[in-house]
């Protein structure tokens, strides 16, 4: 995961959101805007008068870039021709939870028995999540097509780690961002440039985040570690964040947009857009420049996410991790949180939304612990929850439990940067496994959060796809409302519960409601029902 963002479980876990980061140097006076605009020759002509200066126009998702000083996006409020502006900044976090374990914990993170390749994957006892969408028996029914393209929209994906490498399609992937070693204050943010460039390769992820997604969905069944819940299936890197967890607008417009245009099928957006939890389009608390980069937000995302939807990509989205019923929300206290200490409180309501999750068109997930309750960390809503799925809870039980985490592969320099391993390579922490069951030795790493629930969705539409797609170009395609219908009708249903702790109210029946949505998604159902 990347940077960690404020969310309310019983044992006070923090919940992480991620997001994005500046491409290019800009002069002390100058900042880069995204204008999206009703008209663009009218937009133009507002920058203009404005005192700015167009750089470009993206018209696939009707916005200018432009450059001017501070007072831009006052100067275009009001004006009929703009629809919202944002600099060219953060926009979102990442929703995943280290499943940290006490030192007194034991540690059972070293795997290094022989396996059979021919059997279930050496980690797979491991693997409840798994186990409780019936994805260890749909592999041996329908692993997925290698016809099928995934995008990981994320921190990036390490493409050469022996669990994800059979699957990745370097080809394809993409890096949309330049790492920053420091912000704007001076004070550290990616750190140094691995690459003389500062633009990394398309098979690094100087995180994890996006590893352990991308490995969910696709780990092939090889003897190796894990296996994905749709494990001969493509991942195409779409990489959005930077080293450090951090998101920006442009970026997330720029991965949707390329996946729309060469064929992906199916996108994971395990994040949320930020600097503002839920953006608000007309909140009196906020500045005139706070309410147009919020308008921006929510028009430009949601431009960039119909793009793709009418270009067949079933848009799947982790639901957050703020414990909130995101139908009633009242306070919102941790925005605008970048640059950090800028966070303020102010009241919200259910006109605010947090976005990608409550934007039109995407199937947003809700997080379950191992004992199919809702984890306590998930948001949910009975308008904004369309499907549940394994996403941890280190809590959900009697004391705490890495076990009870979601375990998905992990980039080794990744673990030997935060100090997860010793010199010689053992794990010195709970939350890390190693195999050495085949040739060189995999990592892999136990998370909690939304951004592992989604992920199993993803994989499960992704088998949908392999299954009813119809033959197109460069590969198989099925139409985003048919995938959803498919999804919502092999859910397992579930009821709210009798009760719950933490003062969280589910509202709905059994077909539909705040906690599960329309269900917790079946991967054995989506490969053998017939529709």
């Amino acid at each position: 995961m990347g940077k960690i963002g404020a969310a309310a479980m019983a044992v006070a876990m923090a919940a992480s959101m991620l997001a994005c980061a500046p491409a290019s140097p800009r002069s002390a006076h100058t900042d880069s805007y995204l204008v999206f605009y009703a008209d663009p020759a009218g937009a133009r002509s507002a920058v203009e008068r404005a005192g700015g200066r167009f750089v470009s126009d993206e018209p696939k998702l009707g916005y200018l870039i432009a450059e001017g000083d501070r007072s831009l996006p006052d100067e275009l409020d009001g004006d009929p021709a703009v629809a919202g502006v944002s600099t060219d900044g953060v926009i979102g976090r990442a929703t995943a939870v280290p499943a940290a374990m006490p030192a007194a914990m034991p540690d059972v993170s070293s795997m290094t028995r022989k396996g059979d390749p021919a059997k279930a994957e050496p980690l797979a006892r491991r693997q409840w999540d798994m186990k409780m969408i019936g994805a260890d028996r749909a592999n041996a029914v329908l692993p997925g097509s290698k016809k099928v393209l995934v995008g990981v929209i994320d921190t990036g994906v390490d493409g050469r780690h022996p669990d994800i490498a059979p699957n990745f399609n370097r080809e394809l992937s993409r890096n949309f961002v330049t790492d920053i070693p420091k912000d704007a204050d001076g004070e550290e943010l990616d750190g140094p440039c691995e690459v003389k460039s500062c633009k990394d390769p398309v098979d690094v992820d100087d995180d994890g985040h996006g590893t352990h997604v991308a490995g969910t969905i696709a780990s092939p069944v090889n003897g190796i570690g894990i296996a994905g819940v749709a494990p001969n299936v493509q991942i195409v890197n779409l990489r959005a964040g930077q080293d450090s967890g951090f998101f920006f607008l442009k970026a997330s417009l720029d991965a949707l947009t390329y996946a729309a245009d060469i064929g992906v099928d199916v996108v994971n957006m395990s994040y949320y857009v930020d600097p503002w939890l839920f953006n608000c389009a007309d909140n009196k608390a906020d500045t005139k420049k706070q309410r147009q980069q919020q308008r921006a937000i929510v028009t430009g995302m949601q431009r960039a996410l119909d793009y793709a939807r009418g270009k067949g990509v079933t848009l799947i989205s982790a639901l957050g991790n703020g414990s909130t019923d995101l139908g009633d929300p009242r306070s919102d206290e941790g925005s605008p949180n970048y640059p950090p200490g800028r966070e303020k409180t102010r009241r919200v309501d259910n006109s605010c939304i947090n976005v990608p999750a409550e934007s039109k068109g995407v199937i947003s997930v809700a997080a379950v612990a191992p004992s199919g309750t809702k984890a306590g960390y998930s948001d949910y809503g009975l308008e904004q929850t369309d499907l549940s799925a394994p996403g941890g809870d280190i809590s959900d039980g009697s004391g705490i439990a890495v076990t009870r985490s979601i375990l998905a592969p992990a980039p080794e320099h990744v673990l030997r940067a935060t100090g997860k391993l010793d010199a010689d390579g053992s794990p010195n922490t709970s939350e890390v496994v190693r195999d050495c069951t085949a040739g060189p030795c995999s990592y892999y790493q136990y998370l909690d959060g939304t951004s592992m629930a989604a992920p199993h969705a993803t994989g499960v539409a992704a088998l949908l796809i392999s299954r009813f797609g119809k033959p197109g170009k460069g590969g198989l395609h099925l139409d985003p409302a048919t995938v959803e219908k498919y999804l919502y009708g092999t859910a397992t249903k579930k009821a709210c519960p009798a009760s719950y702790p933490l003062g969280h109210k589910c509202e709905g029946d059994k077909a539909r409601n705040g906690f599960y949505g329309r269900g917790v998604v079946d991967a054995f159902k989506a490969a053998t029902f017939r529709p």
